[in-house]
């Protein structure tokens, strides 16, 4: 079996290490305890999150332990990293709220049985910590000379960094330690944009208990161009079916640009190597069939295979001009158009656009069909008429459709 270092290596996963030779030997030799930290901030997992979960499965997959950190008691402090200004503040009932839907939607992709995972949550510990203890415990090992020169502080020093923020470095190496201290954990992994405080966690480990701990970061989601992916015209891309249905999900990785295409496919699947150096090969119209291997992969894992095989189908018939039975769909009421409605009015009020402006433009631009006849003139006027057996199929660009239904 591939040592699953080099998996992650050759899947382009791993952005830095801490001790490369090292880390390599010992997940090829031992079968070790690891962990990822989640600050539950929202009500669901987002695909920044999904690829953490990609590594700890193939970690798991390899017979290491994962770890989930719940953060809720660093959410309640908020993580400066990659943030221009500090998070809002959140109640800890809405903390436990969030961070029990985290669970459900990762007992999707990790096994917490037999002890395969663990799940635990910081609040645990940090919220019961008497501060000076704390601080003569914990603070006396880290230099602030150092802690200035991390970036995730660097970029908020412009505009000010409260001392709440500044404490979450300390935080999260006391995470680390006591992970290492309680369950023997050797390693923490996170998104690139955590080096440092991994680092800091290492290092307050050796301090405090004379051990080598090591870190590993991950690949941040990015298009070629550096561009962070994830987001939709609606917002992030959560894992969340009420907040993005299978088919958008599904409809976000088969739109993907050629340029991407095979790079995600060894991100965020678990297709063999060697199949996609077969996809590889293709180029043109070639790579489409590409794309829709990619959609209904990531779409499985996320929501499963019968939500996959539905956005699949529903793809297919839609592009084909076919059936319309999976497409995506809103009900109208018949009172809402009996005198008839404009077409701006109508798509904001679908929200196929966000505003009447950019209705405008669309139809100015030739980007809208209705019923397969492009639309010409923004006076437009929509009434039950337009309805062919009671819907009107409404489609903006190439690739984005919606049936409305007459009620």
């Amino acid at each position: 079996m591939q040592n699953v270092f080099d998996t992650l290596k050759e899947r382009g996963l791993i952005a830095q290490t801490t001790h490369e030779e090292e880390i390599r030997k010992i997940l090829g030799e031992e079968k070790i305890t690891f962990y990822i930290g989640f600050d539950p901030t929202a009500d669901s997992l987002h695909i920044g999150h999904f690829m953490q979960l990609i590594v700890m499965k193939h970690m798991q997959n390899a017979g290491h332990r994962p770890i989930i950190l719940l953060g809720g008691g660093t959410t309640m402090v908020g993580d400066p990293t990659g943030k221009t200004d500090m998070r809002p503040m959140i109640t800890q009932d809405v903390i436990q709220h969030n961070a029990d839907n985290f669970k459900k939607q990762m007992s999707k992709f990790i096994d917490f049985s037999d002890g395969k995972a663990l799940m635990v949550n910081n609040a645990d510990w940090l919220l019961d910590l008497n501060y000076v203890d704390f601080l003569r415990e914990v603070g006396v090992h880290f230099s602030v000379n150092r802690m200035l020169t991390a970036e995730c502080f660097k970029t908020r020093l412009e505009k000010g960094l409260s001392f709440l923020e500044f404490n979450y470095m300390l935080m999260q190496g006391y995470d680390f330690y006591k992970l290492n201290r309680d369950y023997g954990c050797l390693m923490e992994f996170g998104g690139d944009d955590q080096w440092s405080n991994i680092l800091g966690g290492i290092e307050l480990i050796r301090r405090k208990e004379g051990k080598q701990a090591y870190g590993m970061t991950f690949t941040l989601l990015t298009t070629s161009e550096g561009k962070k992916m994830g987001k939709t015209e609606k917002g992030a891309l959560w894992l969340d079916p009420e907040k993005v249905s299978p088919y958008e999900f599904y409809q976000y990785w088969r739109n993907v640009d050629d340029k991407d295409v095979i790079r995600m496919l060894k991100l965020v699947t678990f297709l063999p190597m060697e199949q996609i150096a077969e996809y590889e090969k293709l180029e043109g119209q070639e790579l489409n069939k590409v794309k829709c291997i990619l959609a209904y992969e990531v779409t499985k894992m996320v929501h499963g295979e019968e939500a996959a095989k539905a956005a699949n189908d529903a793809a297919l018939a839609i592009f084909s001009g076919g059936n319309t039975e999976n497409m995506p769909s809103k009900p109208i009421a018949a009172a809402t158009i009996q005198d008839g409605m404009n077409i701006l009015d109508l798509l904001t009020a679908v929200e196929l656009v966000p505003s009447k402006g950019e209705g405008r433009r669309l139809i100015q631009q030739n980007g809208l069909s209705i019923n397969g006849e492009k639309a010409t003139s923004i006076e437009l006027n929509i009434t039950a008429d337009n309805f062919q057996n009671g819907e009107l199929i409404l489609k903006k660009g190439k690739k984005t459709f919606l049936k409305l239904i007459l009620e």
